[in-house]
């Protein structure tokens, strides 16, 4: 069976601001997801799943569904802020998306296979996808997952701080921990995570961590919608609050359910946080 590409494509961009998912990137004005399109398909991919919201359909079929429906099958899941929540009386006022487990977490209807869930605005290269495709094809399993992991100095914006999902890997090459950091930045005296209480906590520059290039079963759906109930009802009075895909990989590695591979790529990794990063990312793109 052919593997699925999930591309989460409803980010608000509040960072870069505007949609950056659509935003011509490439030479003749491609958007980064194209390009992961392209190498998914090299890589034996059979499908294109896009987590979109309602109110970006109508711009994003227009300007790239219905050019990539010429190569691949596309389906689409729509991420608001009551999806999946049809057990909740009253969805609470929110002032952001869920995140980017939720994301996945909607599209549980359109994928019943193996399954890679990428970023739409990150640029993860073609062997990327060739080391991730294997794994879903061969070694994917119920209770065994992968990831390909990024050095943090070469994900880094010049432009601002980034989240990153700080993962630690065992001898045995399968992730013993990862959690989300949402303030990484470069400083004169190196890399540092600032938490929320504004201190400062130093990172080494090749500290492997999650790019949101995850290898899964479809059995993560049953796993993302436990946690997410539980989270919801765990922050109803928190509207910033993120359901985020490594805290529940992390939570699944310290119940003992799964295990995941992380697999490693030579490939660059590029991506656009701030507008200021549009013009590197261009360059790099028609570099390549």
């Amino acid at each position: 069976m052919q593997p699925t590409l999930l591309i989460l494509a409803a980010g608000i961009g509040s960072r870069y601001g505007g949609l950056k998912q659509v935003d011509g990137m490439g030479p003749r004005g491609e958007a980064i997801l194209e390009f992961s399109v392209n190498d998914a398909i090299k890589a034996g991919f059979g499908k294109v799943v896009f987590v979109i919201r309602k109110d970006i359909e109508s711009e994003f079929r227009e300007r790239l569904g219905r050019k990539i429906e010429q190569h691949i099958a596309v389906e689409y899941a729509f991420q608001e802020m009551d999806s999946t929540l049809d057990w909740l009386p009253q969805v609470p006022v929110r002032e952001k998306p869920w995140g980017t487990g939720h994301a996945i977490l909607v599209a549980r209807d359109c994928i019943h296979e193996p399954f890679v869930a990428i970023n739409a605005d990150d640029f993860y290269g073609a062997e990327a996808f060739q080391v991730i495709g294997d794994f879903l094809r061969t070694d994917c399993a119920p209770d065994q997952y992968g990831m390909v992991a990024y050095q943090l100095s070469n994900t880094l914006s010049e432009n601002g701080a980034v989240s990153r999902g700080v993962c630690t890997v065992g001898l045995d090459g399968f992730l013993t921990d990862v959690t989300e950091h949402t303030k990484i930045e470069r400083f004169p005296g190196g890399i540092f995570h600032t938490d929320e209480t504004g201190a400062k906590f130093p990172l080494a520059a090749n500290t492997p961590v999650s790019m949101n290039f995850w290898g899964f079963h479809p059995t993560i759906f049953k796993e993302l919608d436990a946690q997410f109930r539980a989270f919801v009802q765990a922050n109803l009075d928190k509207p910033r609050a993120e359901f985020y895909i490594p805290t529940v990989v992390n939570n699944l590695l310290k119940a003992g359910k799964v295990r995941v591979r992380v697999l490693n790529s030579s490939s660059q990794w590029y991506g656009v946080t701030y507008p200021e990063d549009k013009e590197t990312v261009q360059q790099a793109l028609a570099n390549l």
